[in-house]
């Protein structure tokens, strides 16, 4: 079994496992437990009260992190032609067709999030086992295949702080709100932001509690459980 370190152990101590933290407490109490020598992610976890292999309970959809990320998000797009000239002009990190997808398939994985146009979606699917089990192949649902008049708004809110979220095979999202570094409030608007969006986004298929459980961790960090009412009744208004 492998054993926590010591930087780890001395967190834990801080951390009452009996109790339900109030979203910003819980937040304070994270940057408190911080001991990496790096800048540790922030990651919301919530486990969900639906059924992962029922097509209508299905949970999907995408966060604008008001604050972003806290790091340089490398956005690729697919397209050809007058396409690609409107991919390059929005600020894409790189851009291509053929010889692109080429590259990918020879294992070359550099980027953070792939945006396609629906013309060359025929040729991306051939990408599809490499894309797809990295959480990088584009998708209409979740807004990464669009139009190209759309690909200004999308390449943009991508910088920004645009995260997916979608529910594993274990019913459990995971989001990352951000770096502990931030300011308090910060993470606060982006934990408001990725929990407004997961409640919008609720399938018609749901029964019973939507959402179990949310607990916040950073990278190295152990979890501390939150209060659902209160977090789930975080609002931007």
């Amino acid at each position: 079994m492998v054993k926590n370190g010591k930087n780890y152990q001395e967190a834990v101590k801080l951390v009452d496992k009996t109790e339900d933290y109030q979203p910003r407490e819980a937040i304070e109490l994270a940057k408190k437990m911080t001991r990496a020598r790096f800048d540790e992610t922030v990651e919301l976890h919530l486990r969900m009260g639906v059924d992962p292999r029922n097509a209508s309970q299905q949970v999907r959809g995408v966060a604008l992190l008001p604050h972003g990320l806290g790091r340089k998000v490398r956005v690729l797009v697919f397209a050809q032609g007058e396409d690609e000239r409107i991919a390059k002009t929005a600020g894409a990190d790189v851009v291509g067709g053929d010889e692109l997808i080429k590259k990918i398939g020879d294992g070359w994985l550099d980027f953070d999030m792939a945006i396609a146009t629906p013309e060359m979606m025929g040729k991306v699917g051939k990408l599809g086992k490499i894309l797809g089990r990295r959480g990088l192949m584009p998708n209409p649902k979740s807004g990464t295949v669009v139009a190209a008049t759309e690909l200004p708004r999308v390449i943009g809110d991508a910088s920004k702080g645009r995260v997916e979220f979608k529910l594993d095979r274990t019913a459990i999202i995971h989001v990352p709100l951000g770096k502990i570094s931030f300011e308090v409030d910060k993470l606060m608007d982006n934990l408001t932001a990725v929990v407004e969006a997961v409640v919008k986004a609720k399938p018609s298929g749901a029964k019973g509690q939507y959402v179990r459980t949310a607990f916040i961790a950073t990278t190295m960090g152990p979890s501390i459980k939150l209060d659902l009412i209160p977090t789930l009744s975080l609002t931007s208004s």
